[in-house]
């Protein structure tokens, strides 16, 4: 299925929202809507995004850290690739499952949508994700690799230790059969900095 040439706008309360394909919608997801979409689906599929990169770009100052000591989460930024699941959408639950998508990534703008193109094995589909918005305080951009782990190493929020959503990160990745080589070499180091508590 291949819906890259043909879109039109959905009508959808929230202004952000990009012009999506006719018919059934792609959604592509990198974090925790992999292994916890709560929407419903037809098909899901390994898939590669190009252009992006998954990072610990996004400070959490409720869910994984506080106002005084923000923890990180992760966002989608620009350059290298990513590979994650993309889950197709059955055209006649594209709005019900927008506003889902909305209520859960598009709260704080912390996130902005986007339709990019992903690589399903030989085919290349249109698909709806969040991407960092390098716009919001919420940005913390390009950290170094011992800063996100010193951070994530000792901040913990409403939802728990951060070192708890990269831990769980990295094994629903695996579970995916998906590979982050530069997501575990930071639990390494986080692990070690914790050891030496």
């Amino acid at each position: 299925m291949d819906g890259l040439n043909t879109s039109y706008t959905i009508m959808h309360p929230h202004a952000e929202c990009p012009p999506l394909p006719r018919g059934d919608l792609w959604v592509f997801a990198y974090g925790s809507l992999m292994w916890n979409p709560a929407f419903p689906y037809v098909q899901s599929a390994s898939a590669l995004l190009r252009g992006y990169h998954r990072s610990f770009c996004i400070w959490s100052a409720r869910y994984r850290g506080t106002p005084q000591q923000p923890g990180l989460v992760l966002g989608l930024d620009r350059g290298g690739a990513c590979r994650g699941i993309a889950f197709r959408v059955a055209e006649k639950q594209v709005s019900d499952v927008l506003a889902l998508l909305w209520d859960r990534e598009m709260p704080r703008l912390t996130y902005q949508p986007r339709m990019v193109k992903v690589t399903l094995k030989a085919t290349r589909v249109e698909a709806l994700t969040f991407v960092a918005n390098p716009r919001r305080e919420s940005y913390a951009g390009a950290l170094e690799d011992e800063e996100v782990a010193q951070r994530i190493a000792c901040c913990s929020g409403m939802r728990g230790p951060n070192v708890e959503y990269l831990a769980n990160t990295l094994s629903h990745l695996e579970a995916l059969g998906v590979r982050d080589p530069h997501l575990t070499r930071i639990y390494g180091v986080v692990r070690r900095l914790r050891e030496g508590q």
